[in-house]
């Protein structure tokens, strides 16, 4: 997996980047991106500040602080870091420093949108005789069963995602826990966000989610670099391993754990949340709204549809009077509803699930 993500001639170093394989939310519209920093502009004024940070995990080309640079109020100042372990991209914004891990001890807001996918996992899947044992796959693909699955990894999936029958498969969550864990633990004060497809206990796949993604069709999941390799994620676990580890902490150590079972981005599924009613449609130059009663005082699960109707993305259409009042104007915000119905859409991006984990600090002075 990691050889094929990120080795040389690997899925995510491709000159095409991910966004020549697959359409996100960043992607889809500069909507997402205001969204995002409205977010930014409320977890600065819980924090009392207007000196913030904002952290991209694996932030790809840089699209999405680019947008959020370009909508942030005037006013709030603002430092952007893009982890990303490619290198960066001609014409990056100057405002924003890449770096290869997220800083420590910054104030702000952490974003992580389709990063946990991509972190490694074992695959398990329960033998004939019941024993949950490793997938092995080859380059070319090809799997057997290898050795039974023991110690941390069988503890994770006794907790999280316990195979009942033979043929089940699970992607063990663990490195993805710690991983989370350690990201969320960086921040001094501020909010943790992790968005991605997801399930959670209860309600896990019974044959796993694994699979691929070219040029913006699934493909089997061959780890050969040609692909994106992809597994929706256990939010629930995450956000456990995140509480455990302590608000402002550090997370669980050890690096992220490679394994033999492949795995990757996130492309189909859904979770979370309860459905809010929707707020107002704004444009992307429009005030900001207020308080969107979407920060926790803890750990929150909603969906995509939630999250973003509360920061004023919504997919009604504008009133056809304003068709012979301002044709213009009807024409921008009927494109922009289009966009958000796209990001809120049943079925796709609006199934996303969005992890949000308060991270409350004391005592906290910007860098």
């Amino acid at each position: 997996m990691e050889t094929a993500l990120y080795g040389p001639g690997g899925f995510f170093l491709r000159p095409e980047g991910p966004a020549g394989h697959f359409r996100t939310s960043v992607h889809a519209s500069p909507l997402f991106a205001g969204a995002v920093a409205r977010l930014l502009a409320e977890v600065a004024a819980e924090l009392g500040t207007d000196d913030v940070a904002v952290v991209d995990m694996g932030a790809g080309r840089g699209e999405l602080l680019s947008g959020v640079l370009a909508a942030v109020p005037a006013g709030l100042r603002v430092r952007a870091y893009a982890v990303e372990r490619a290198a960066p991209p001609e014409g990056l914004d100057p405002r924003v420093a890449w770096v290869a891990e997220p800083p420590a001890g910054v104030g702000g807001l952490l974003f992580a949108n389709e990063w946990l996918d991509n972190v490694p996992v074992d695959v398990a899947e329960r033998d004939g005789s019941g024993t949950d044992r490793y997938v092995e796959v080859a380059p070319d693909g090809t799997e057997r069963l290898g050795a039974p699955v023991a110690g941390a990894d069988a503890a994770w999936l006794a907790r999280w995602w316990p195979l009942r029958e033979p043929g089940e498969r699970a992607e063990i969550g663990r490195s993805r826990d710690e991983a989370w864990a350690r990201a969320a633990g960086t921040l001094a004060a501020g909010l943790a966000v992790a968005v991605d497809y997801a399930h959670t206990a209860g309600a896990r796949p019974p044959f796993g989610t694994l699979t691929g993604f070219r040029a913006g069709r699934e493909v089997p999941p061959v780890p050969d670099g040609t692909c994106d390799i992809t597994a929706h994620v256990a939010l629930d676990a995450c956000a456990a391993a995140s509480g455990r580890a302590g608000a402002g902490g550090t997370g669980p150590g050890g690096g992220e754990a490679g394994g033999t079972g492949p795995v990757g981005g996130t492309e189909a599924g859904a979770v979370g949340g309860t459905e809010a009613g929707a707020v107002g449609g704004t444009s992307a130059d429009a005030p900001f709204p207020g308080r969107s009663g979407l920060l926790p005082y803890g750990t929150r699960l909603v969906t995509q549809r939630e999250a973003l109707r509360r920061l004023g993305v919504s997919g009604g259409r504008p009133p056809v009077e304003t068709a012979r009042t301002d044709p213009a104007g009807y024409v921008r915000a009927l494109a922009r509803a289009g966009q958000a119905a796209e990001l809120t859409a049943r079925g796709g991006l609006g199934d996303f699930t969005w992890l949000l984990q308060r991270v409350p600090g004391e005592g906290y002075c910007p860098a």
